[in-house]
């Protein structure tokens, strides 16, 4: 795996961890930008789609520094490289589930959504559906590479 390569996802995915975490102590700034929202009924505007909690965001940042650290496994960054193929499967199901995301539901996320207009649509078109095309292509790389 390319050790360029493997930094910049450990790196992304570890930032994003670090920006779950904050919204999980009670962090505000950002949050409304990253839950998916469906249209207003009537005059009440757009709302979100879903409530989070502390707990489910706290796992989401452990899910996501678990994948920082399979990567680093994998690459041979901070231990001993692993080249097992069980790691090199699980980081391509990773892969595929960022694909997943990238391409969307069809309704609120990803590149094929329906619901547009809100902030988050427009961010999810614009960084956050590429960011997981690059991020799976990535994480294909170093599984393979």
């Amino acid at each position: 795996m390319s050790f360029v390569v493997a930094r910049w996802i450990v790196g992304v995915f570890a930032f994003i961890s670090v920006v779950h975490v904050y919204w999980a102590i009670g962090g505000k700034w950002g949050s409304m930008a990253a839950i998916p929202q469906l249209p207003g009924e009537f005059a009440s505007g757009p709302r979100p789609a879903f409530k989070t909690s502390a707990l489910g965001t706290f796992l989401v940042a452990l899910g996501l520094v678990l994948i920082a650290l399979l990567v680093c496994m994998r690459a041979g960054l901070y231990f001993e490289p692993v080249s097992h193929s069980a790691l090199q499967w699980g980081i391509s199901a990773i892969a595929l589930i960022m694909f997943a995301r990238a391409i969307g539901d069809s309704e609120l996320v990803g590149f094929f959504k329906k619901v547009g207009g809100s902030r988050f649509a427009r961010l999810d078109t614009l960084f956050y559906s590429p960011l997981c095309l690059v991020l799976g292509a990535g994480l294909l790389v170093g599984a393979w590479g």
